[in-house]
Order: structure tokens, then C-alpha cells, then sequence
């Protein structure tokens, strides 16, 4: 009776978790952090010393996956310093209906964020086969010229994939189109994403210096998709002390809400914001948190499916 009863609870286990996730590609968020992550490092200020205590308030870094059902498939954005978790919790929360690797990895850009992941691939941890890494020319040059992320290509660890601005490449049913945003390009460019499946439009811009900066209206980029996941890394320009914030120029908060202020409210809310600096309230501010959603925009939150 006890081994009938552990399988019908083992069986209506899987059951709910498929009923939850659509049947259609979806995107899952699996960081939501600054490149620093959440609790930042040597961080022993308020907004952080909350997080050292409680484990359940941490964030991983920026990241997410686009998951096909149909063709049990998936593919990484990002190669964050959290990758190991990232990719466990990812197997956590599929049940492991899927491969533990991604089919590729699409990454942004040479900021340690975004790309120092990869190391995960060499030989002195996973030692990975060919693991495709869709890439703009300049991070491509760059990790091919450079140690130790030359070794994986030389290794074949990894396959760099180039992508091309403004050309979608395909992966199963879906569309991934690369294009460049203006940001402290030290490295290589800096990528932002449009995810077409066969349901939704995604955009996914975690780092740019100025909306004004860029060659394109972020209203109207928003106006195009369903959702958009954008950049919010800080909330306003007094978060870092004595730290110039014109060192690392984002988006505010406070500015985007005010760019899309007249917008209507069904325009608004396709918005996510995502990449918060552990200074960001965005992070730990419930009263502020509660503003910004009753200003009509969203908190992009790990592990939700969009």
C-alpha cells in the first residue's frame, strides 16, 4: 500500500508541474542580478546584509532560457558567474524533462557578468563537446584571442557561432535576432536579443548606457513585442555614495518610468525590468516595489515563465 501510495504522489507531482509550464516556447527567468549579483561582494550595507542572512533573498545574475517543449530543446542567455546554479535550477524546475546543457548559449557581451560562465566548459570542470556560443564578431575575436577562453576553442570545448546584426538565425521554431546597443564596450560590443516563438515576441536588453544613446526609440522597440526585459540596474543616481555613478551608466528606474510615462498602460506593462545592482530598492524596497507596479510596469523575478 505504501509503494502504491509513494507512486501516485510521485506521478501527480509530475503531472502538476506539467500543467503549470505551457505547451508552447517560453522564456524562464534564472537571474535577475547585476553582474555582482545579490549579495554583492564586501557588501555589508543594509541593502546587503539582509541577503547574507537569508539565502532565500539571493539573486543570481541575469540570465534566461528559452525552452521549446515541442522539440525538448533549450538554449541559455547569458554565461553568468552563477552558471553551475543556474543550470541546476533549471533541471530543478523542469523536472528534468530536458538535456542538463543548453543547445547554445547567446551571450551579450565581455562583461564578467555576461560571459566568464564559459569557464564551466573547459576541461578542468565539464570538459564539454562543441557546446555551440552565439556570439557578435568582436566577442567572438575576443575569446578566440584571449586565454583561458581561446583554450575552449582550441579544445573545441565550445563552437562559436557569429552572428550577424540585425539577421534572426533559427532555432527550432524559433527566431533569436542579435542587434548592438551602445554601452562601455571595453572588449567586444554589446548585444541585445528580440526572441520570436511561434506565440510571443521577447526583447532583452539587460545592459545599455542611455536610452537616448541608442539609434532606435525604445518605445517603439516595445511596441513590437509582448514582453520586454530591459535594463534597470540601478533606481536612481545616488546609489553608489561616493562612487561616481557616470563610471557605469545605465538607464534609471526613475528615467524609464518617466520616458513611458504617457504611454498607455497596455504598453507599459510589457515591460520587465531586470539586471538590478544589489543598491537597487527594486531588490529589497517592498513600498518602492509596490510603486513601480502600480506605475504599470512589471519586476522581472527568478524563476518565472513568461
Amino acid at each position: 500500500m505504501r509503494t502504491i501510495l509513494f507512486f501516485f504522489i510521485i506521478g501527480f507531482s509530475v503531472q502538476t508541474w506539467a500543467q503549470k509550464m505551457p505547451a508552447s516556447s517560453f522564456i524562464m527567468v534564472l537571474g535577475v542580478a547585476q553582474d555582482g549579483g545579490y549579495p554583492h561582494t564586501g557588501c555589508q550595507k543594509n541593502c546587503c546584509k539582509m541577503a547574507w542572512k537569508d539565502e532565500k533573498l539571493r539573486k543570481n545574475v541575469v540570465s534566461l532560457a528559452l525552452v521549446d517543449p515541442k522539440t525538448k530543446k533549450w538554449w541559455l542567455f547569458e554565461a553568468t558567474p552563477d552558471i553551475k546554479l543556474q543550470l541546476q535550477d533549471f533541471r530543478k524546475r523542469t523536472n528534468k524533462a530536458y538535456p542538463f546543457l543548453p543547445e547554445g548559449i547567446f551571450i551579450t557581451h565581455a562583461h564578467i557578468g555576461h560571459y566568464i560562465g564559459l569557464m564551466e566548459f573547459g576541461r578542468e570542470v565539464m570538459s564539454t563537446n562543441g557546446l555551440k556560443v552565439y556570439i557578435l564578431p568582436k566577442l567572438k575575436s575576443f575569446l578566440e584571442q584571449n586565454g583561458p577562453w581561446s583554450q575552449l576553442v582550441s579544445l573545441k570545448n565550445i563552437s562559436l557561432v557569429e552572428l550577424k546584426a540585425n539577421n534572426p538565425v533559427d532555432v527550432a521554431e524559433n527566431k533569436i535576432t542579435a542587434f548592438t546597443v551602445p554601452h562601455r564596450d571595453e572588449f567586444s560590443e554589446t548585444a541585445g536579443f528580440k526572441i520570436e516563438t511561434p506565440t510571443k515576441k521577447y526583447l532583452f536588453i539587460p545592459d545599455i548606457d542611455k536610452w537616448s544613446k541608442w539609434d532606435k526609440n525604445i518605445i517603439d522597440e516595445v511596441k513590437k513585442v509582448d514582453i520586454a526585459m530591459i535594463d534597470a540596474t540601478f533606481y536612481g543616481s545616488t546609489e553608489l555614495g561616493n562612487r561616481p555613478i557616470a563610471e557605469v551608466p545605465h538607464p534609471l528606474v526613475i528615467e524609464t518610468e518617466e520616458l513611458f510615462g504617457k504611454e498607455d498602460h497596455n504598453i507599459k506593462n510589457k515591460i520587465f525590468l531586470i539586471h538590478f545592482n544589489h543598491t537597487n530598492p527594486l531588490l529589497w524596497d517592498s513600498t518602492i516595489q509596490k510603486q513601480v507596479l502600480k506605475n504599470g510596469f512589471n519586476i522581472a523575478k527568478q524563476g518565472d515563465v513568461y
